[in-house]
C-alpha cells in the first residue's frame, strides 16, 4: 500500500515537474503545438474530396493568373498529380501528419523542422500561388499577406531548438534572434497595415464583402458572416482605415521595443475575428480545408515573441551599461 501511494506521488510530482518545465520553455512548448497544427493539417488531407479534386481543386486555380515560370509548373504538377489523385493525397496527408510527431519527440525535432520547410515552401508554391504575389489580385489582410504556408517556416524558425552556447537573449527566438523576431513581426503586420489601405481592401463596401465570401460549411457561421457584413454596411473605409492604423501600431510597438506585451496581446483579439469573419474559421466545417488557416499559426508566433516584453528595447540597439573606475572604486570600498 505504502509503495503504490509512494509511486503514485512520484509520478504526480514528475508530472507536474514536467508541466512547470513546459511553462518554462516557450520554445518546446511552441514545437508542440505547432506538431499538433501539424498533426490537424495531415489528417484534413485525408478529407473525402481530396481523394478526387487534390489536382482540379487545389492545385490547378493557383496557376490562373500567373507569369509563365510559375504557372507552367504548376500546370504541371497538377497533370502529374491527377492520375493518381488519390495517392498523392494519402502522401501528403501522412506527410504532413508525420512532421507533427516528429516536433512532439525531442530528438527528431530538427529533422522534423527541415522537413517542414521544404514541404512548406512546396505548399506555397502549388497550394498557393507563392500567396499570388504575382498576379493582379491584391492580397486580403483578413486572410494573411503572403499566404499561410510561410508562416509555418516563421513559426518554425522560432522553435528551433538553440544549443547550450546559444545566447540568453536570442535562446527564445530559435534562429531569427531577437532582433530579427522583431523584423519579421513588424514586416507582417506593416504589409497588413499597407494592404487595408488599398482599393479593393479599402472600398466602402469591400469588407462587408469579404465577409460574405468567407468559407462557411454551416449555418451558423454562415449567419454570423452576414451578420457582420450588414454590421459594417457602406462603413468599409472607416473601419479599414482603424484596421490599418491598428496593423502599423502592433508592428511598430514590438519594433521599437515599447508596449510590445500590449501589441502582442492586442493582436490575439483581433486575428480571431479575423480567423472567424475573415476565414471561416479555416473553412473547417466545408469539407475541402486543407489546413488550419493563417490566424492559428500567427498567433502562436504571437505568444512565441512574448519573451520580448521583458526587454525595453530590441538587443540590436541596447547600449552596455559601463561603470567608471571611480564608481568602481566606491562599489569596492562598500
Amino acid at each position: 500500500m505504502h509503495q503504490t501511494l509512494a509511486s503514485t506521488n512520484a509520478s504526480t510530482v514528475a508530472q507536474r515537474r514536467t508541466l512547470a518545465s513546459l511553462l518554462r520553455s516557450p520554445t518546446r512548448l511552441g514545437q508542440l503545438v505547432l506538431g499538433l497544427i501539424w498533426c490537424v493539417d495531415g489528417l484534413l488531407k485525408l478529407q473525402p474530396y481530396f481523394f478526387h479534386h487534390f489536382a482540379t481543386g487545389v492545385i490547378e486555380p493557383n496557376a490562373m493568373g500567373q507569369p509563365g515560370i510559375i504557372g507552367d509548373p504548376i500546370t504541371w504538377i497538377a497533370g502529374v498529380v491527377k492520375h493518381d489523385q488519390g495517392i498523392f493525397t494519402v502522401l501528403a496527408g501522412l506527410g504532413e501528419f508525420s512532421i507533427g510527431v516528429g516536433l512532439f519527440v525531442r530528438r527528431t525535432v530538427k529533422p522534423a523542422l527541415l522537413l517542414s520547410f521544404a514541404w512548406a515552401l512546396n505548399v506555397w508554391l502549388t497550394g498557393e500561388g507563392l500567396g499570388g504575389l504575382f498576379t493582379s489580385a491584391t492580397p486580403s489582410p483578413l486572410v494573411g499577406i503572403i499566404g499561410t504556408a510561410p508562416m509555418y517556416i516563421v513559426a518554425g524558425l522560432l522553435v528551433w531548438p538553440r544549443t547550450a552556447g546559444s545566447g540568453e537573449a536570442d535562446s527564445n527566438f530559435g534562429l531569427l534572434g531577437e532582433t530579427g523576431a522583431r523584423l519579421v513581426w513588424a514586416a507582417l503586420w506593416l504589409g497588413a497595415a499597407a494592404l487595408w489601405l488599398f482599393p479593393s481592401n479599402a472600398g466602402a463596401k469591400s469588407l462587408g464583402g469579404a465577409f460574405t465570401e468567407a468559407p462557411s460549411g454551416t449555418s451558423w457561421l454562415s449567419s454570423l458572416h452576414s451578420s457582420a457584413a450588414h454590421a459594417v454596411g457602406g462603413s468599409g473605409m472607416t473601419v479599414t482605415l482603424v484596421l490599418a492604423v491598428l496593423s502599423a501600431e502592433i508592428g511598430l510597438s514590438v519594433l521599437w521595443g515599447r508596449g510590445t506585451r500590449i501589441a502582442l496581446l492586442g493582436s490575439i483579439p483581433m486575428l480571431l475575428a479575423f480567423w472567424l469573419l475573415g476565414e471561416g474559421l479555416g473553412g473547417l466545417f466545408t469539407g475541402e480545408a486543407t489546413d488550419v488557416g493563417t490566424v492559428p499559426l500567427v498567433i502562436l508566433i504571437a505568444v512565441l515573441l512574448l519573451p520580448l516584453a521583458s526587454r525595453d528595447v530590441p538587443a540590436a540597439t541596447r547600449a552596455p551599461v559601463q561603470i567608471s573606475p571611480a564608481a568602481e572604486g566606491q562599489v569596492s570600498r562598500a
